[in-house]
This record gives C-alpha cells, structure tokens and sequence, in this order.
C-alpha cells in the first residue's frame, strides 16, 4: 500500500488517495453517509457519496467535489479519515459531497479526458457543466437540512471540475475554488509545455490512469512498476516514443494513442482548452495555486486570467503560495527541498483565506477581507495583498546576454555576427532535469540547485554581477532567444536561477546536509519547442544555420533576488526525461526513428542586431 501511495503521489492522483488517509477522528460520529446514483439529464447515473452532518438543529451549504480518482471508502458503512478541503471547514458544518465523474469508479457512463465544453447544446448534450449543474438539482431536490448554497473546490484534474461547474452555474452554486485546475494539455498543463512533451509526468500518470475498466469498478487503477529507480537510463533506454507503446503500452492505453497522434495544438487540443468557455461566471471564484507546481501552475493562473478578463466586475481572486503540485491542503507549507519559507504559509492559507472564503459567500458568517490577488514573495517570504495581478508598479527590463557567460541590463553595443555561444545537443546524453535519482516528476525539481547542469558543455550558464540592492520581479518571464541550429528543429529550455552568496550560512533545517553557499536556486524553468516558434498548430523547420528568433511567455513568479545574491539564466536543448528527446531534425517526433536522432551545433547570439535577452517586470 505504501508503494501504491508513493506512486501516486507523484501524480495528479495523489491529493485525493492521500486525503482519506490523513487521520481526523470522528467523522462517523459527526456525520451520516448516503451513497446515490444520481440521474443525468441524459439517463446516465454517477455514483455519489454525501456525508450529512447528525446535528440537525440548522441548515448547511453543500460543498461538491466531483473527481475521477475515486471516492472510497465505497459502502455507506464505511467512513473516510478525512473531509472536505481543510480540518477547519470539516470542523465547521457542511454538507460534504463527493461524485465519481462519469465513465470513473462506480459512475455510468464514457469517461472522455478533458470533457470538451459544449457552449450551444440539443436536449440531450452533457459535458461537466451540465453534469454539475444536474447533481447540484438533484441534491436540493433530496438532502435535507441544506441551507440551498452550494459550494465547489477540487485540486488538479478535480479543479478541472470546479472550473467546468461554473461555466452556465446551477443558481445556487455561490462559490467556487478551481486548485491547481488543468486548462490547456498542449500550451502548459501537464502534458505538454509549449508544444514540447512531459514525458515522465505523462508516462507516469497514464501508466497507472490510463487503462480504461471494463465495467464499474471500486478498485483504484493499476500501477507499473518500474524496472529501475532510475528514470533517465530506463527513459533512454526505451528510445524513441513509439517504442512505448508497441514495448509497454500495447495498445491498452487509448489515451496514450490519441497524445501521440496529435502532435501539434490541433483541435483535438483545442477543444480541451477550457479558458474561452469561462463566461458568464456568476459565482464567486477563488483560484489558488502554488509557484513552484511542476503540474498546473499554467492552470491556475489561466483559469484566474480567463475569469478576470472575459467576467468584468465578477467576484475573482488569485492565491498563490510557495507550494508544490497541492501542497495547500496537507502540509504545513513551511518548506519545499532545501529552500525554506519562515512560516507554515500552508496552514495560514487555510485558515485565513479558504474558510472565511467559503463560509462568508456559503453561511454568510465570519469576514471576508480578501484581497484581489494574494500573493507570497519567494526570496523575501512574505504574503502580499496586491489589489490586480500582475501587480501594478512594475516596469519592464531586460536582461541581455553578454560576452564572458555575463549578464546585463543593457545590450553588446558591438555588432558581429560572430558573438554568439555555442553547444553541441547530443539525443543520445540528454541534459538531466534533476539531480535526484527518479522514475517521475521530482516534486522538488521546481527549486532544485542547478550547479550539476551548470557544470554540463551543452549547457550556456550566464550571470550577473553581485545585486547592490534586492531586485523583486513580478508576473511574466519572456525569453527572447536569437538562435541557430544545424538540424531543423530544437528545443530551448531557459532557466532563471538565483545564486546564493558564497558565504551564505548553511541551513540546520536541512536534512540532507547540502551546502547553501553559492546554492543555485531554479525560479523558473520552461521548456518551448522549436518547431512552434511562429504557431503551435502550424510547426515549421528551422533553416539550418540561419539566424531565428524565438519569444515565448514562461508563467508568472514573485520573486525577490536579494542584495549580495546574482542572477543566472541557462540555456539548454534537452530536459530529460522532464521532456522527451527532441531528434533535432524535422519529423514527426510521436513516430521518429532510432536514426532520426541527430546532434547539433546550438548558437545562441548576443550582438546588436540579435540581441538574445530576458524580459522581466521589476516591482518597485
């Protein structure tokens, strides 16, 4: 069980296995639970399990959770350790609901991943919104003691949910908290970063998701079992994408087939975008995030975004703390890896953002003083009350590469073709992602030092000189890369990095005993693949040798760069197995070849007219 759990832990998965694990006594006593299957408009049934408070002396608000992970412990005489999204609002009187998803668990029905929005329907048409909508009528049709106020939250795939049930909202659905929700599999959730291919993180979670059940289930689904505990040499040793399938998959894993048959932003992919669909929102909605989830930190700040832009005047706020993927719900927050937060920034999120959320806008107790974005400052650790996010008071600068591995505010006043850097990206000795010995996606990659891939010749290290004063940026990272290549296709990682001052004093909290001084702190890291430099639905080829201009948007940090630390970016064609090998030729990369994998001369330049650079937003 132990194994099980650890897996899923580094999956979308793991937040809802893990919260019926969590100890909290007492549910049996404090609640009565029912099981239903409730209707659909179209006759399909979904499995639901509702957990009523035995106290009847008042009335409750609803709070819904609706996933595709299951909801055990399945049998109304069988009680989880744990309910809703916090102890405090457990604690505190609600009507908890949980609903296998359709086509999930014990619920009727196809299960289709990312259920495309249908914005005009027939009669008969479903998709989560309407699924939502109906179980929301069911239920005030049929659980007594509700005070006709439902609520929503859900992390990950479950804040896909959320966010689905707000879209044409039941009435009574008054407050809603998409966490860490999926919006876009191909620009920046999950799956894909800029078109470039999560391998690891894909490969882990359809190894054990991705089998579909042959009829309605209580059994979680099954787990591989990897060979090694190394996931670089088992991932190269497996070549090519299409050797997965034909070696591991064998065609049981439909999803996997549909991924690698849609290469670039199709509509297949487009359809799955939820952020159009996000009109009319009549409920109030708090998103909430983590920097440095390596999952759907693009989610969150999508779905806020989406929201706030298309929803003029709609009750709309941001929360994000220094969380890995869910790291909200059940730790305390007060580190992630090596770098610590100076406070339970986890523990204060629950009890002084989510409960006076909903229990003003679902009881209306309490006092809801919340701002529009509430945000922590990483490098200075610190909650931020900002009133729009990005922040106002920013001013844009950029950060150009200079000669000697050197960072400036300004540009080369020099002009020759010749100033440019240059590595040869080899397929067959991808750069690692992390240090750590690892079959998935690290959870703390996201903060990892980077001084092992600095030490790397495929990897372009450049660096400021010594901070005179603490340096905060806010909101979007933009890369503006201008670069060569002698294949026809590339990808670019940039990462932006905080160096720590030589002297620095070792952290005691550390328990693996890494030294601090000249720590190399990961902010940021982003992927973009080459091919999708102009759109991500029509890829091109490089010219090889020919001078290219790449800009893409890496999501938003909060970050303070503190007086005596530098700044580094680095530069790299391979993140693996993070990211799949790119062959570095023009092909399609789901059907490559052993023989499509090709090394090539990488150039970035830094003169005058190819200006290679970094766009922040300094907050003053």
């Amino acid at each position: 069980m132990k194994e099980r759990i650890r897996l899923l832990a580094s999956l979308a998965l793991s937040l809802i296995v893990l919260q019926w694990l969590w100890p909290q006594h007492g549910i049996e006593a404090r609640y009565i639970k029912s099981e239903f299957r409730i209707p659909m408009r179209d006759g399909k049934k979904l499995f639901t399990a509702v957990y009523r408070p035995r106290d009847t002396g008042q009335r409750y608000p609803i709070m819904l959770n609706r996933t595709p992970y299951g909801i055990p412990p399945y049998g109304e005489k069988n009680y989880p350790y744990y309910l809703g999204p916090s102890q405090e609002l457990a604690d505190s009187g609600f009507i908890f609901v949980y609903q296998d998803v359709r086509g999930r668990m014990m619920s009727e029905g196809d299960f289709i991943y990312m259920t495309p929005v249908k914005d005009r329907k027939l009669q008969n048409d479903v998709d989560e919104s309407t699924d939502t909508y109906d179980t929301i009528e069911w239920l005030l049709r049929n659980i007594p003691d509700h005070n006709g106020k439902v609520g929503m939250w859900g992390i990950s795939f479950p804040g896909f949910y959320a966010a689905s049930g707000m879209i044409a909202a039941h009435p009574a659905l008054k407050a809603v908290s998409p966490q860490a929700p999926i919006a876009d599999w191909f620009i920046g959730d999950d799956f894909h970063h800029n078109g470039a291919f999560f391998l690891a993180h894909a490969f882990g979670f359809l190894s054990s998701f991705g089998y579909p059940r042959a009829k309605p289930t209580t059994r979680l689904d099954r787990s591989f079992n990897f060979p090694t505990p190394d996931g670089y040499s088992y991932f190269l040793g497996l070549g090519p994408l299409r050797n997965i399938n034909e070696k591991i998959f064998r065609n049981q894993v439909p999803f996997w087939n549909e991924v690698m048959r849609h290469g670039s932003y199709d509509e297949f992919w487009q359809s799955r975008n939820i952020r159009p669909h996000l009109k009319g929102i009549t409920p109030a909605v708090m998103t909430v995030g983590g920097w440095f989830d390596a999952e759907n930190l693009f989610g969150s700040l999508a779905v806020y975004q989406a929201v706030e832009r298309q929803n003029p005047g709609a009750y709309n706020i941001l929360v994000m703390g220094p969380w890995y993927h869910g790291g909200w719900a059940h730790t305390n927050g007060n580190h992630l890896g090596n770098i610590h937060f100076g406070s339970n920034t986890a523990v204060c999120y629950r009890n002084e953002i989510e409960a006076p959320f909903f229990n003003w806008f679902l009881k209306g107790t309490g006092e809801l003083n919340l701002p529009e974005a509430t945000v922590f400052l990483t490098g200075s650790n610190e909650w931020r009350r900002e009133r729009q996010w990005p922040p106002a008071g920013t001013r844009e600068r950029k950060l150009y590469f200079r000669a000697g591995a050197s960072l400036d505010w300004g540009p080369d006043s020099a002009d020759s073709g010749d100033l440019f850097d240059e590595y040869i990206s080899d397929p067959a000795r991808p750069v690692p992602y992390t240090r750590e010995v690892t079959t998935g996606m690290a959870r703390t990659y996201m903060v990892e030092d980077q001084r092992f891939a600095s030490r790397r010749s495929d990897v372009l290290t450049y660096e400021s000189s010594v901070l005179e004063r603490d340096v905060t940026i806010a909101g979007p990272v933009i890369p503006v890369l201008h670069v060569s290549t002698t294949g026809t296709d590339s990808d670019f990682i940039v990462k932006l990095i905080d160096v720590y001052p030589d002297s620095v004093q070792d952290d005691p909290r550390n328990p693996d005993g890494v030294r601090m001084g000249s720590f190399q702190q990961l902010v940021r890291g982003e992927p973009f693949r080459g091919r999708f430099r102009n759109s991500f639905s029509n890829p091109e080829p490089f010219v090889p040798n020919q001078i290219t201009k790449i800009e893409f948007r890496m999501p938003d940090i909060f970050h303070t760069f503190r007086k005596g630390h530098r700044i580094m970016i680095q530069v790299q064609s391979s993140w693996f197995p993070l990211v799949d090998r790119n062959p570095q030729q023009f092909v399609d990369i789901y059907q490559a070849k052993a023989g499509d994998f090709k090394k090539a001369t990488q150039r970035v330049y830094r003169s005058r007219s190819a200006p290679s650079h970094i766009i922040l937003h300094q907050f003053e």
